[in-house]
């Protein structure tokens, strides 16, 4: 048995994406997920696996930055709330157009619109149907909890996450 870690939901998801050998993290930060580029910036991932990240100066230029790094191979990562995701469609429709994984990270708002900066469900159809058509459909992982996005991080697959913090 190894060393046991109380971790929140976000740091959960930070820490798995090192551990899985994510090569770069481009994020924009917004409530209630910019704990996830806290905790990275403060792990130096680039000591322990080389990992880029980086604050990009919108959630535009984070979605392209993903869009590139992936086209060039690499595991690339990013994450948002339920606002940021919104300003992401054009880019995400970019990267499941030419089939290029990355990980997506959707740390969902509770209420209509910008509704609340807490953590909830709210907006779990948004991250579920995203794309129309069939490519959508079949691209996304919806885990139930933080413990199942942190293994949807640790597997290294195309994961979206609505998630309760605290389950």
């Amino acid at each position: 048995m190894g060393e046991l870690k109380l971790m929140e939901g976000n740091e959960a998801i930070a820490e798995a994406a090192i551990r899985a050998g994510v090569d770069a993290y481009f994020g924009y930060p917004i409530t209630p997920q910019s704990e996830i580029m806290e905790y990275l910036a403060e792990e130096y991932p680039h000591r322990r696996k080389d990992m880029v990240v980086l604050q990009a100066e919108s959630e535009i230029a984070a979605i392209n930055m993903v869009y590139g790094a992936a086209s060039t191979g690499k595991k690339a990562m990013t994450s948002s709330s339920s606002p940021g995701i919104s300003l992401k469609q054009e880019g995400i429709s970019y990267l499941a157009g030419a089939e290029l994984p990355c990980l997506i990270v959707n740390v969902v708002r509770g209420g209509p619109g910008l509704g609340t900066i807490q953590p909830s469900q709210a907006d779990y159809f948004q991250a579920g149907r995203l794309l129309p058509g069939y490519q959508g459909r079949r691209a996304w992982r919806l885990p139930p909890d933080c413990a199942g996005a942190g293994f949807g991080a640790g597997n290294g697959r195309l994961c979206k996450s609505g998630f309760r913090t605290g389950v």
